[in-house]
């Protein structure tokens, strides 16, 4: 390959053919054209008979110009030019690349790509073998004396295979494949380029080390804009959640948004998460009400896309169930003098109350066990609940005329025989109010109730740690609530009744406060220990998305869940069942990440997408093809086979065709919008967009086509700026944070096809408050889009062909927002749909028709659903008001009989 500046040249020899330029030039300029026949008439040539010596017609200047360029632009199109080519290999032996492909690589893996597929375009050109080793595990039996020599088409073929895992990387395994390797060993030494992760390992300097003897290193990592995040699993504090971040660098100052999805996949909070300068971690407390708080699935940073950065949550966190001990079955004459009456009432708002046997609670999940004065306890149930305790869970009980009377183990604090009774005939005191909760008390900032009176209590011993272990005391000082911490759980007393019997304290809003607070003590769902396997249920890949578990994914044993380490047949991910899952998350076993670094002598460092490499041979190639066709043209023109007016029409229209925007206003174009109804969609520019949007659309056809009986053709892109609007019944807007504000022709062309009478679907794909949201408030600014509301329940468009109430896609909890009624007159059909429920992701699959996304979170039922949408409409831009002026059918056939 030669070199001359920025520009080289792959098949430099073929450059010796600009040495026959000279010649070609003194060929076509000696050579005259064809002659031509003129039709004259006789008598104008006796008129003007001139006498001069005639020489021989020669090619014009400008001619023999524009051939010279066309022989120059083939002849360096045959040498192969790039500009900016990287040619930097070292050695002559293979080139061997190392890709970490661990869950840290995600945050920047098109880089990855990109330059490992430059990488193997320069093996090529010296035309060397590649070796690929990835250091995450695949799930496979590594073969540490194999090594798989590829060539240029293999590589490309596995590196476009390659996807980042959930996991991390093991590069003790591949270390252990170089040192055993006897190929390597004693074949010629090539050049190494380690594609790292940017993270420390623990055998960094030992793996540096031995591929310096295997040849020249380069190490590649991630620039400043790809720094990967850990997010840890929420730790409860009080009422809310406590969220820390992690990164492995420190420098400058950032801040994320950390977002928080429910279930059904709509937001619920977004919060920020800043990085102070010189800090590696940063940290967010995060108040949600119960309601909300219990209906979280997801968390996820803003702007990261690896599987460390996203924390799944389960029952832990969520609506924690709580076990109240029923001994008789709920068989008492006096239902709602029980205590039971005033826990159930206090906890179903924000909890899960299952009542029963000690037996029969705890043999399920269970985050806080309730105990109303149950009387004695038998010394096998003790221990079991002990066992439990000890576990993390949290005990609470209450006290009553049994527990007075009654020597037990399971108390914080040991117990005065008896209880006291304050106010009454023989007591000589009043009942007592609450005093204030104290700074250490879980119960602290609650607000007590002026009129709230204890008249009856039973009294702890009193002990050296009795103050520590009082969370609640009354006006005197007499501990009302007292705790004691059992290894992982707590065990909690309320020295007074559950019912009002006692106290009015359980007639209060306080009541319910204090047990919201101990229930969210608790450190979640505590199960007993074994428990049968957990299947996978959802499975998280490389980039954090969530999709069905593959064949090699198995399931956990109950006992071992809370050990377990994210891998190839246990990636994070929910198992379990889908009314019990619980959330397996790589991030809760990830160790700090710290930066690579990277010491030895003679390794040169490099990173990702610095290089811009550009193959000007289809320029060139495409040069000379136009330039020969204008040649053709000129020829015939100059041999009066052609015009120069029809040159000139002929040189218009491969301009036209050649620009990718104006082929589509081609005939070609027109023909095919036009022979069958199709869907349109806007190209984005993004490859993954745009060929998400002709998949989601396509099988949309595919399906309308199987269940009605409208026809559809294939999906066709369009550029609003040139191509023809009018064929389309329906254009499918996916809004990016890439997309320019569009140009003065398309504004007036999309105007111009909203007044016609048709419908553009805006689709923000999953982002509310994101870059998408902001380029749809612009796109509102600049186009004639009417006033528009939320879809009424009523609307034509849930029910143009299946009854529906809602309108999921990829993802579901959304408004769908469309043209308010009575603000346009196009026979009753919406110009405008806007919502953000990624529908082509939804409805995309593959060549064998097999969902290219996950739906979330209501899976197969959910994606069925957003067909039916698509299906509805897809019927109402095509029927109109057709289904609304059923309505009036009786009124209409009555008036016509009359």
């Amino acid at each position: 390959m030669l070199a001359l500046g920025s520009f080289s040249f792959v098949v430099p020899w073929a450059l010796a053919g600009l040495a026959a330029i000279p010649i070609i030039w003194w060929i076509l300029r000696v050579t005259p054209p064809a002659p031509r026949r003129v039709a004259f008439p006789p008598v104008r040539l006796l008129l003007r008979i001139l006498n001069r010596e005639e020489s021989a017609a020669k090619a014009p200047w400008w001619l023999l110009l524009l051939r010279m360029l066309l022989v120059v632009c083939v002849i360096l199109g045959a040498a192969h030019p790039l500009l900016n080519a990287a040619d930097e290999l070292q050695g002559e032996g293979p080139l061997i690349l190392v890709v970490d492909d661990g869950w840290a690589a995600a945050a920047n893996w098109k880089g990855r790509q990109n330059m490992l597929l430059s990488l193997v375009d320069q093996a090529e050109r010296n035309g060397r073998p590649v070796i690929i080793l990835t250091t995450a595990p695949d799930g496979t039996k590594r073969d540490e004396t194999t090594l798989h020599v590829l060539q240029a088409v293999e590589a490309r073929r596995f590196v476009q295979s390659l996807q980042p895992k959930p996991w991390p990387t093991e590069r003790k395994a591949v270390l252990k494949t170089l040192v055993q390797n006897e190929t390597l060993k004693k074949g010629k030494r090539g050049h190494v380029v380690w594609l790292s992760d940017g993270l420390q390992g623990p055998s960094t300097d030992a793996f540096i080390q031995v591929l310096a003897e295997l040849g020249d290193v380069t190490v590649v990592r991630d620039s400043a804009d790809f720094v990967p995040v850990v997010l840890r699993p929420p730790v409860s504090k009080g009422t809310g959640l406590n969220l820390t971040a992690v990164r492995p660098v420190s420098d400058g100052a950032v801040t994320y948004k950390l977002l928080a999805f429910g279930q059904d996949g709509r937001a619920l909070a977004r919060e920020p998460l800043t990085f102070a300068e010189g800090k590696q971690t940063a940290s967010v407390h995060l108040e949600l009400p119960p309601e909300l708080r219990n209906r979280l699935a997801r968390f996820d940073i803003e702007a990261q896309s690896t599987a460390a950065s996203h924390v799944l949550v389960d029952e832990r966190w969520r609506r924690r169930p709580v076990g109240i001990l029923d001994r008789e079955a709920g068989l008492s004459d006096q239902p709602l003098l029980s205590g039971h009456y005033y826990l159930r009432r206090a906890l179903n708002p924000f909890t899960e109350v299952r009542t029963g046997t000690t037996e029969k609670l705890l043999g399920r999940q269970l985050a806080v066990l309730i105990l109303d004065d149950p009387g004695l306890i038998g010394p096998a149930e003790r221990r079991k609940i002990s066992a439990w305790v000890e576990l993390g869970g949290v005990m609470v009980r209450f006290a009553g005329p049994r527990l007075s009377q009654d020597k037990d183990t399971l108390l914080p604090v040991k117990l005065r025989q008896g209880d006291r009774i304050l106010g009454g005939a023989l007591s000589w005191q009043k009942p007592a109010p609450l005093a204030p909760f104290g700074v250490n008390s879980p119960f602290h900032g609650l607000a007590i109730p002026k009129d709230v009176r204890v008249r009856r209590q039973v009294l702890a011993q009193p002990s050296l740690d009795l103050p520590e272990k009082t969370w609640a005391r009354l006006a005197d000082g007499t501990p009302l609530v007292t705790a004691e911490k059992r290894k992982r759980g707590w065990i909690v007393l309320v020295h007074t009744m559950a019912n009002t019997g006692w106290s009015n304290l359980p007639l209060s809003g306080l009541f319910v406060d204090m047990l919201r607070r101990l229930v969210t003590l608790s450190q979640g769902v505590v199960s007993k220990p074994g428990g049968p396997p957990l299947p996978p249920v959802l499975i998280m890949d490389g980039f954090g998305r969530l999709g069905s578990p593959s064949a090699s994914v198995t399931a956990i044993a109950g006992a071992e869940f809370a050990k377990t380490v994210p891998s190839p047949k246990h990636p994070p991910g929910f198992y379990g069942e889908e009314a019990e899952r619980r959330a397996l998350n790589l991030s809760a076993q990830l160790a700090d990440p710290k930066p690579l670094d990277v010491e030895a002598e003679g390794v040169r460092e490099d990173v990702y997408g610095d290089r811009h490499e550009v193959d000007l041979r289809p320029w060139l190639l495409g040069a000379a093809l136009i330039l020969a066709v204008i040649d053709l043209a000129i020829s015939l023109a100059l041999r009066g086979l052609l015009t120069v007016s029809s040159a000139t029409a002929v040189f218009v229209i491969l301009v036209v065709s050649s620009h990718p925007g104006w082929a589509q206003s081609s005939e070609s174009f027109a023909k095919k919008a036009s022979l069958k109804t199709s869907i349109a969609y806007i190209k984005s520019g993004l490859k993954q967009v745009d060929s998400t949007s002709h998949s989601g659309l396509s099988m949309l056809s595919l399906i309308v086509e199987r269940r009605t009986a409208a026809e559809l053709g294939e999906p066709i892109a369009i550029d609003p700026a040139t191509d023809d609007l009018s064929f389309f019944p329906l254009i499918y807007w996916p809004v990016t944070g890439r997309h320019a504000n569009p140009s003065q022709a398309a504004v007036l062309q999309l105007n111009e096809y909203l007044r016609g009478g048709g419908t553009i679907l805006f689709d923000t794909r999953d982002h509310q408050n994101g870059r998408e949201a902001e380029t749809m408030r612009r796109l509102a600014l600049v186009l004639d889009i009417p006033p528009v509301q939320p879809v009424p329940s009523n609307h034509v468009l849930t029910r143009s062909f299946y009854l529906m109430r809602e309108f999921p896609g990829r993802i579901t909890g959304g408004r769908i927002w469309i043209e308010r009624a009575g603000a346009r007159i196009n026979d009753g059909v919406s110009s405008v749909v806007v919502g953000n429920h990624d529908w082509a992701a939804a409805w995309a699959v593959d060549g064998s028709q097999q969902p290219l996304f996950p739906v979330i979170p209501g899976g197969e039922r959910q994606r069925e659903l957003a067909f039916r949408f698509g299906i509805n409409l897809v019927m109402y831009v095509l029927t109109g008001n057709y289904k609304s002026d059923q309505v009036h059918a009786p009124a209409i056939l009555e008036r016509l009989g009359q």
